[in-house]
């Protein structure tokens, strides 16, 4: 993980006439080809903030999962119901990686993308990943608003929640960014990942402009 944006609001917005900023606009330059993909655990707003933040800068906004159920012509809990986890794993990886070779979009992921070695390399040469982390109760109040994740249909969601957060934050940590998905409106996460994206790529090109150490005496 190479930086953190915890609760930081960019304040950047649309420019007069509807288009992008001016900040807006160098971190596209700065995007070039490549995707911004949300990662994170179910509940942390990968889609709403993507949707939003895809608008914000002009792109195409990608939903990995919608992919996945329109290539199999069944939604993810008949495919996790008739196939298998192992199954639905696979394909999620060939949608995945078929995603990522079209950029520039905004990418949401499903929670249990990222944890794929294969995807993770592909994002990490096709795009820049930003996990959007949210504690348990957040993504708790979340979760309960809907009946479409598999992985969460039986038992105790509290607890399941529990033990996949555990499971997966280290490899959520290995993101380019994190972003806290704070309660706040969907509208101040976009604010705070414009923010991050912004000061990653800066750091970027200050790193690259930077002059070869001398190694003369």
């Amino acid at each position: 993980m190479e930086e953190t944006a915890v609760g930081a609001q960019s304040g950047r917005g649309k420019a007069e006439g509807g288009g992008t900023s001016a900040p807006e606009s160098l971190l596209l330059e700065r995007l070039g080809t490549r995707c911004i993909v949300l990662v994170g655990m179910p509940g942390a707003g990968k889609s709403s903030v993507g949707r939003r933040l895809a608008k914000r800068l002009g792109l195409p906004f990608m939903d990995a999962d919608e992919e996945i159920e329109r290539a199999a012509g069944m939604s993810i809990p008949e495919i996790f119901a008739s196939r298998g986890e192992v199954e639905f794993r696979d394909g999620e990886k060939r949608v995945m990686i078929r995603l990522l070779q079209g950029g520039p979009i905004v990418l949401a992921t499903g929670g249990g993308a990222f944890m794929n070695a294969d995807t993770r390399a592909a994002v990490a040469r096709l795009g820049v990943s930003v996990w959007l982390s949210a504690d348990l109760g957040v993504l708790l109040r979340r979760v309960r608003k809907r009946t479409d994740r598999p992985l969460l249909a039986e038992g105790d969601p509290a607890e399941k929640l529990a033990r996949l957060l555990a499971a997966r934050g280290d490899t959520y940590a290995l993101a380019d960014l994190t972003v806290e998905s704070r309660d706040a409106t969907h509208e101040a996460v976009v604010d705070d990942v414009l923010a991050a994206l912004g000061t990653h790529f800066q750091r970027k090109a200050e790193g690259q402009a930077s002059p070869a150490p001398s190694s003369a005496p």
